[in-house]
């Protein structure tokens, strides 16, 4: 039977596991827990190929430990509450157990509360590995049981590690440097797909051991990007902040990586007019209409042409002076609304289509702003019980410098007026 390169060099002991010494190096947690001899119940949070499984199964060989393996993938509810609930009937159950559940995340929440009677009693030991944020996939009751370990997607340093261990142990590879870092790049982060894509040269081995005939020899590996997990929010929001700090080059390597990652570029244009709207604002009015238009240029489109049209938004909503001062001047607008909603508006902004209304007052006093010297009355138009009336401050950027003058000009009619309400202004 064929064993996979990726279980042959599987570590036998913590040191051999790379990148991931902030755990299991000198001083790390899991390192400390061990050297504590007491057990606790962990769950290992990390991307594809980090070593989750290899870390677990050496947790409970440090303690001694029967080690029991369940998938939330292949494991149904009947054979989890078999195998934790007729435990009696399990020899390994007879002493503290480890049990190391891969992709827990994809049980449902009945499933994982299955899991709290045998936490809480110490009858288990549970080791829970997962791709997804646990915030967003686990319930709290069962994350407060656990300690939440995060590991690090292995950088090219560990990866060279992991490729250097397969050289000493198997068999040296004869590949030029460009070739070496190519094959690191494509791993990605993931040390079992390189493994994955040694193997592959092993049994299909390149003409030669330069670039051109392992790229040739190598099929690329998709980016690891899950559109409904959390790696979609997390690069939406590197877009959306990069943008925000005016780094066009940064924009645009993120958004390079949505469409990448297969994103739906309408969700992107989205975002895009969310953030003209959010973070440019009145700096520049320009900036929403631009983001429309480039949501409609690719629709007009589609891919790839489209996606053209959208990077140019980005580099100009990059560019763009930013504002939050509407953002903001809304955001407190609704805060005072939701605790003034009982309030009625000033009877003299009120229309009285009926001459009842017109007897009860409403319109009365009312001034029609376009008769009036500078078009300007200075009426109040909150109600009285409303005290904070302040929302909108403009700043001294972009567009919004003008927007500035206009109030400033508008608040010294109103202050003019107050003083002396027969001033000719």
């Amino acid at each position: 039977m064929h064993i996979p390169l990726s279980e042959q060099l599987r570590p036998s002991c913590l040191s051999e596991i790379a990148g991931q010494e902030h755990l299991i190096g000198k001083e790390g947690y899991i390192t400390r827990i061990i050297q504590s001899k007491k057990p606790v119940s962990l769950l290992l949070f990390g991307p594809p190929g980090c070593g989750k499984t290899t870390i677990a199964r050496l947790y409970a060989k440090s303690f001694g430990l029967p080690f029991v393996i369940l998938s939330a993938v292949l494991n149904s509810t009947s054979e989890l509450k078999k195998i934790l609930k007729e435990g009696e009937e399990n020899p390994l159950f007879k002493r503290q157990t480890l049990l190391f559940v891969d992709e827990i995340h994809r049980f449902n929440r009945a499933q994982q509360d299955i899991f709290l009677p045998f936490l809480e009693d110490g009858t288990l030991v549970l080791i829970g590995a997962t791709t997804e944020n646990p915030a967003f996939s686990l319930t709290n009751a069962l994350i407060s049981r656990l300690r939440v370990l995060s590991l690090n997607t292995l950088n090219h340093d560990s990866l060279s590690q992991i490729l250097k261990r397969f050289e000493e142990l198997v068999q040296p590879l004869s590949l030029s440097d460009e070739a070496r870092s190519y094959l690191i790049s494509q791993s990605q982060g993931d040390g079992r797909h390189l493994l994955n894509l040694i193997e592959n040269l092993q049994q299909c081995p390149p003409e030669s051991g330069e670039l051109s005939a392992v790229i040739s020899t190598l099929q690329k590996r998709l980016p690891l990007y899950d559109k409904k997990g959390e790696g979609h929010y997390n690069l939406i929001s590197a877009l959306h902040k990069s943008i925000r700090g005016s780094d066009p080059d940064a924009a645009l390597y993120w958004l390079a990586r949505l469409f990448e990652g297969g994103e739906d570029p309408a969700f992107i244009a989205r975002r895009l007019i969310r953030v003209a709207s959010e973070d440019v604002g009145l700096a520049d009015p320009q900036a929403i209409s631009i983001a429309l238009q480039g949501w409609n240029a690719y629709h007009m489109l589609g891919s790839p042409e489209g996606e053209l049209a959208l990077a140019q938004v980005t580099i100009y909503l990059a560019l763009s002076p930013k504002s939050t001062a509407c953002y903001n001047a809304y955001k407190k607008s609704r805060e005072v609304a939701a605790k003034t909603g009982n309030i009625p508006p000033p009877k003299h902004i009120m229309n009285a289509p009926h001459s009842l209304m017109k007897e009860m007052g409403y319109g009365a006093g009312y001034i029609y702003d376009p008769d009036t010297p500078h078009s300007f009355s200075a009426q109040n138009y909150f109600p009285e019980e409303v005290e904070e009336k302040l929302f909108y401050s403009p700043v001294e950027r972009g567009f919004e410098r003008e927007m500035k003058k206009r109030l400033d000009y508008f608040n010294s009619l109103r202050t003019r007026l107050a003083t002396n309400p027969a001033h000719p202004l």
